[in-house]
């Protein structure tokens, strides 16, 4: 039984040690090599492509499906203006307060200012969604608006570690309560 106890962990190392020494060299789908054993770039970008054509597939079906009069941005983000409010555009540099709600596709509240309050932010300094940044630049002091954000621009392959799940894209629909200079 002693000798047993003292050759296991050496006939399992050795296990490990052929099991990583298969591996070496690895292939990618397409069955070609990397120098290196790593999968190389032009797979992570042809992955990340089918992702975000997905995503903006069930954006577009989402919008259909709720008769919605919305507009595509350059960066994903889909934006619908319900009020044009007054005064000229948001610029960067402002401090911005908005009453807001950010629900899932599937119509679940994740966050509302009628429950944490009215957000504030100083706009062009990070800190919020990236779409939600880009959403505002489109609006002037007192719009409504929806945005719908994949992930990407929101909250991406990991969520907010509380109530947005992993890449989820989100509906948020904000109103402009106040603009000011900062």
């Amino acid at each position: 039984m002693k000798i047993l106890s003292s050759v296991l962990p050496k006939i399992m190392l050795l296990a490990i040690m052929i099991t990583f020494s298969s591996c070496s060299g690895s292939q990618t789908r397409d069955g070609k090599k990397d120098n290196d054993g790593r999968i190389p770039l032009e797979t992570y970008i042809k992955v990340n492509r089918s992702l975000v054509e997905r995503e903006q597939k069930k954006i577009e079906q989402y919008v259909r499906k709720h008769n919605l009069d919305m507009e595509a941005t350059g960066t994903g983000l889909w934006y619908g203006i319900d009020s044009s409010g007054e005064g000229e555009k948001i610029k960067k540099g402002q401090v911005i307060t908005l009453d807001y709600e950010i629900k899932l596709l599937d119509g679940t509240v994740c966050y509302s200012s009628e429950k944490s309050g009215p957000k504030e932010f100083l706009v062009g300094q990070g800190g919020v969604e990236s779409g939600l940044e880009e959403g505002v630049l489109l609006l002037k002091p007192g719009s409504e608006a929806r945005f719908i954000m994949p992930p990407h621009l929101a909250h991406g392959l990991i969520g907010d570690d509380d109530k947005i799940p992993s890449r989820a894209i989100i509906v948020y629909e904000v109103k402009v309560l106040n603009v000011k200079n900062n």
